[in-house]
């Protein structure tokens, strides 16, 4: 199979990413708000312990690149893991997979689109939240309706903006940490640990719900095998992002997240209140903290509204390609880029946008609920079908460029951690509503995918990029 000639040749992408795109989309694919805003309330939860729960995070989402990894470099595609649970598991699996990443990547989108309207808010008040939003959304819009290229551009230039204020940001840590910078006298470590009740003032059973949150904001890491199929060399641009994903958490979010807990009291009431890296340059009297912060949260969030758009838009695009959703949504333009698909994703994000403000709040809050626990599904998703596809792909390539490390037995712990924790939240009572929720559009997808039947006939490749020829 080769790749397409001609861009956007019969429904096809093409591959707009250049490597530098590629490269810094999978370094800050992880740095989003929930690093900047969310890490606060795992701090609060669990004390200078949440530093266990953000290793424990790190440890599962490596290893589940790694078997993404191991399934994405022997077969590129844009859909990823939905087209690889539908290869592993069968059809119903992939539909349902696929629909549901849809469903959270479109939900992000007003989540921050709204984050984006307060940051603007604050600083116009005149201007309405919900205005700010629909513009912001537009705009990013805009960005993704031309090449795939211009949006890598725009990426790479939020992705090096978030990169350079978290190295920013430990580095001038570490030096107030080390007494480098008299002026910007800290604590440190030691003296909270002693002054704020040690190491774990909550108990061990804290660590648990602050795991809960550590764990949905390293959602997206796995977006990059979508992106890196339409690279120039999908396979070494995704064995490259998947192995260098340790170095991606220690440095973004385990050495950040150090610097935090040994500058700000666990109990803080701030740290919660105005966002934990905030909080701490306030500490280390940095001035200006409160605006400086404003604008990096405000890039990380047009970063991430920018990716939810695109990584929507290829996701409902794939399934249109395996006849699991509408036709027309597969069709591209002349520049290959599925602009049905980014319209059908964003129409829907700005209708639940405008939910959020002009509806009851149990509305907004369901569909948000609904969402609550597909990141543990996909990556359940992820090691099943690693766990069942590596035997068919040793026998189409014996020398595997990427393999899962302790196989079977890793794959096997990490299904068994999933499932402990979906069922842990199912019984904790603040968390049963989402998992409840996310659970029960779970089946009626299934539901829909059992009810639903493909066309007769060869599907086309689910590698649409080597569909053609």
């Amino acid at each position: 199979m080769s790749i397409p000639n001609a861009p956007g040749a019969k429904g096809d992408l093409v591959q707009g990413f250049k490597p530098r795109h590629v490269t810094m989309l999978s370094i800050a694919g992880i740095i989003g708000a929930g690093l900047f805003v969310g890490s606060g309330h795992a701090i609060a939860a669990a004390g200078p312990g949440a530093i266990i729960a953000y290793a424990l995070s790190g440890l599962l989402v490596v290893l589940v690149m790694r078997m993404l990894g191991e399934m994405a470099v022997a077969n590129p595609d844009t859909g990823s893991f939905s087209a690889y649970a539908d290869q592993a598991i069968g059809r119903w699996a992939g539909f349902t997979i696929g629909w549901l990443y849809w469903w959270f990547w479109v939900l992000v989108i007003p989540i921050e689109a709204i984050a984006a309207g307060e940051i603007f808010h604050s600083w116009f008040p005149q201007v309405q939240v919900w205005t700010f939003a629909l513009v912001m959304t537009l705009l990013l819009t805009i960005t993704n309706l031309f090449s795939v290229a211009k949006y890598g551009e725009f990426e790479f230039w939020f992705a090096m903006l978030k990169v350079t204020a978290i190295v920013l940001f430990i580095t001038l840590g570490a030096m107030a940490l080390f007494g480098v910078l008299p002026q910007h006298p800290v604590s440190g470590l030691p003296t909270l640990l002693r002054e704020h009740g040690g190491f774990l003032p909550n108990g061990w059973s804290a660590i648990f719900t602050a795991l809960i949150t550590t764990l949905f904001s390293f959602i997206g890491t796995e977006a990059v095998t979508i992106a890196a199929a339409e690279s120039d060399d999908p396979s070494r641009n995704i064995a490259k992002a998947t192995r260098s994903v340790i170095w991606r958490i220690s440095v973004f979010y385990l050495l950040s997240i150090m610097v935090i807990i040994s500058v700000v009291p666990w109990n803080d009431p701030q740290l919660t209140a105005s966002g934990s890296y905030q909080r701490a340059l306030e500490l280390m009297n940095v001035p200006h903290a409160k605006l400086m912060m404003d604008i990096v949260v405000l890039v990380a969030v047009a970063s991430c509204l920018n990716s939810s758009i695109y990584i929507a838009s290829r996701m409902i695009y794939s399934l249109s390609r395996r006849a699991d959703a509408p036709a027309f949504i597969q069709r591209t333009s002349a520049t290959g880029v599925p602009r049905a698909a980014v319209i059908a994703s964003t129409v829907i994000g700005m209708l639940t946008t405008l939910l959020n403000f002009f509806a009851p709040a149990r509305i907004f809050d369901f569909l948000l609920a609904s969402s609550g626990s597909i990141a543990l599904l996909v990556y359940l998703a992820i090691a099943i079908s690693q766990l069942r596809m590596r035997a068919t792909l040793e026998r189409r390539d014996q020398a595997l460029a990427c393999r899962m490390w302790l196989f079977p037995w890793l794959t096997w712990a990490v299904i068994l951690f999933i499932s402990g924790v979906l069922v842990t939240m199912f019984i904790m009572p603040s968390h049963r509503i989402e998992v409840s929720s996310t659970l029960l559009l779970t089946a009626a997808i299934i539901l829909l995918s059992r009810t639903s039947r493909r066309p007769n006939g060869p599907l086309r490749s689910l590698d649409p990029l080597r569909s053609a020829g």
